[in-house]
This record gives C-alpha cells, structure tokens and sequence, in this order.
C-alpha cells in the first residue's frame, strides 16, 4: 500500500506523528509536506492528494488540518475520493470496513496524537468488507457523473 499525506500549517505536527507511525508500522508513504510553519491555504494541499489518489499512483490519502473539515470538504471535490472525516477509532474502522474510504482527515486542533495514531492504524489496515456494502459505493460513484 503506498499513502500520500499532507496537511496545512495547522496539521503540521499531527502530520509528523501520523509519518513516525507509517515509519513503524512498515507502511510506503510520500510527504507532501508542508515542510515549515507559515500559514498555508488547505485546499492546496489537499487537491494534490487526492488527485494521486484518484489516478491510483497512490492507493489512500491521509489530510490533517485544525479541525479536518476543510481538507475533507476539498479532497471530496475530486471524482473517486471518499474521503472520511474521523475522530474515534470505531468510525475510523467502520468508514473503511462499508464505505471503502481512499482518504482519511483528521484535526488537530480536536484530537490528540496518541488517538490520532490508534485511528490512523485502524484506518491503515482495516479493508473494504464488500458484499452489502459494494452497492452502496456504486450509488456514490454514480452520484460523480
């Protein structure tokens, strides 16, 4: 699995920790950083992501900023991302079990690190259960066009 992550200015240190934990857990990632704290514009960070995730260079996405919201809303403009806005580990594994999410968001102004790794590593190795579910993502997919 190869993951692209990314946040804003307010998701720097978040981002850094969600990095250690790829690192440890043996999971390919690229950076796209930003790699200083000035004040950076969310969707730009979050487009690219989900563009190399739509095109299947990557195969998920991870976007961080303050809340998550703003990179969530962005990432979802893009055609082929489910891009789900988690803060517990049990939406964490349900957004990825029935609703095969490509691009996990989260806040850091919300949650802490220690919960933000336990959700990153449910949502890192958790798989589409399929079945029931495969009709569903048909209907989000149809909704696209």
């Amino acid at each position: 699995m190869r993951v692209a992550i990314s946040s804003d200015h307010g998701g720097n240190n978040l981002r850094k920790e969600i990095v250690n934990l790829m690192n440890e857990i043996g999971i390919e990632y690229k950076d796209f950083g930003p790699h200083t704290d000035d004040s950076v514009d969310y969707p730009d960070y979050a487009k690219p992501v989900a563009d190399l995730v739509a095109s299947g260079e990557f195969d998920r996405g991870i976007l961080i900023c303050g809340t998550g919201i703003g990179m969530s809303i962005s990432a979802n403009k893009v055609k082929g991302i489910r891009c789900a806005l988690v803060h517990d580990v049990f939406s964490a594994k349900a957004t990825r079990g029935h609703n095969d999410s490509n691009i996990l968001a989260m806040g850091e102004r919300v949650i802490g690190p220690g919960l933000a790794r336990e959700i990153a590593q449910t949502w890192l190795t958790e798989e589409f259960e399929g079945g029931r579910h495969e009709k569903r993502i048909q209907k989000i997919t149809d909704l696209e066009k």
